[in-house]
């Protein structure tokens, strides 16, 4: 990623994403947002997963892998979605806030990786860097960089990416896939 985002530019981020997941719990309508207050960076068109969690276990997870508007406008979005929208739990709950943790991940733009074999292709990935998207004609899916930390084995982490994909666990090993890696910049709050 060519352009870091400074302390004070994650520190922003996240108190938007905050701000906007309470407003959506508690039923508000979300102000506009300024941009015009913001840095350059965070006006730039950006791709981000907000992923929500307490204790440490998954509360929600929402993103996008395509840029398609300002950074600051994508985190609130997305924030929103992973507190109400994700179909994997119940909407967040008013006494759920205080105990969330708000993690946000700034993706690059996908690139495809090539490789010849099943073999090949568990030897080009890169554990706990590269964000996977695995693509099967219509469907697609992805996990995040951070995903390696619980699933650190290659061959589990692409049938866990299949099983995910809503295909059989070894499709990687039997198909071509069409597979495209990212990297993350990723920042939370603090416990």
């Amino acid at each position: 990623m060519t352009d870091q985002l400074t302390d004070g530019e994650k520190q922003t981020l996240l108190r938007l994403a905050r701000a906007a997941m309470e407003y959506a719990v508690k039923g508000k309508a979300l102000p506009p947002l300024d941009l015009q207050s913001l840095t350059p960076l965070l006006r730039e068109d950006g791709a981000t997963f907000v992923t929500l969690t307490i204790n440490e276990n998954l509360r929600g997870c929402i993103g996008t892998l395509e840029a398609y508007q300002p950074l600051a406008e994508d985190v609130r979005e997305h924030a929103i979605a992973a507190a109400l929208q994700d179909p994997r739990f119940p909407p967040v709950g008013d006494a759920e806030l205080n105990r969330i943790r708000l993690e946000v991940s700034r993706l690059t733009a996908p690139r495809p990786l090539e490789y010849s074999t099943s073999e090949d292709l568990l030897k080009r990935l890169n554990p706990h860097v590269d964000g996977v998207i695995l693509k099967d004609n219509f469907r697609r899916a992805t996990f995040l960089p951070q995903v390696w930390e619980k699933i650190p084995d290659p061959a589990e982490f692409l049938s866990h990416l299949c099983q995910k994909m809503g295909a059989r666990s070894n499709l990687w090993q039997e198909a071509r896939l069409e597979v495209h890696v990212y990297q993350v910049e990723e920042f939370h709050e603090a416990n």
